[in-house]
């Protein structure tokens, strides 16, 4: 079985969601040190052709903390709606990403990991992603062990026998040291094509919602394939 995981993003961008399509089993770490100033609670739309963050306030932020001990200050979910609407109401897809964040904004949830866990649920359901989700705080004992140990021990308790990373965990993690523990390890290196974005010059890494607002359904399922693996 393949697993992967990674930590829950706010509306992720395209390569996070090309790890999730490539696993059979997605590992979402929640119980994690929250990070600051990272992905968790924020990513990058288009606004006037340019990057701009759109995000949520988190209560008492600190990394300190894990991420499933961690609440959002509540928010007006009016005006960020109104933020996507004025930065992509010109967008030949917009009523599709519009509708699938307002789904995502009008959950009433709160604490960090499950909000995210229930907004990666949907987007999967959006894109057609058909991957088994399990969450690290439901391993019991697993948030003993530290960086690399933790994969050994949930992929073993799990059936994992391939784990597929992240292309920026090639300096944390080793071939060697996995396949000793009986798993083959690969990165995933994601390929962002360049797609309109209202005639302007193409801004890559954006949120999978820029993606969504100006590719059709059927061209983004063809992105999500756009990938490539490194292997020992």
């Amino acid at each position: 079985m393949i697993i992967a995981g990674n930590q829950p993003y706010f509306i992720p961008y395209l390569g996070f969601w090309q790890l999730v399509n490539a696993a059979d089993l997605f590992l979402i770490g929640d119980n994690y040190n929250f990070i600051k100033r990272g992905w968790i609670q924020r990513n990058r739309i288009l606004v006037n052709g340019k990057p701009h963050f759109l995000g949520l306030e988190v209560k008492h932020i600190t990394s300190f903390r894990m991420i499933n001990e961690t609440e959002f200050v509540d928010f007006d979910v009016k005006q960020k709606l109104n933020t996507v609407y004025r930065a992509y109401r010109r967008a030949p897809h917009f009523d599709a990403g519009y509708n699938l964040m307002k789904k995502i904004l009008d959950n009433p949830e709160r604490n960090v990991a499950d909000f995210l866990f229930q907004s990666i649920k949907d987007i999967c359901q959006f894109l057609g992603i058909d991957v088994k989700f399990i969450r690290s705080s439901e391993i019991p004992g697993n948030d003993a062990f530290k960086r690399e140990y933790r994969i050994y021990d949930f992929c073993k308790r799990l059936g994992g026998n391939t784990y597929i990373n992240a292309v920026g965990g090639q300096d944390l993690y080793h071939f060697d040291d996995f396949e000793k523990h009986g798993v083959t390890l690969k990165f995933i290196r994601p390929n962002l094509r360049p797609y309109k974005q209202f005639g302007n010059e193409f801004v890559p890494g954006l949120s999978i919602l820029d993606v969504i607002m100006f590719n059709p359904l059927d061209t983004i399922k063809d992105m999500l394939q756009d990938c490539s693996f490194i292997e020992s």
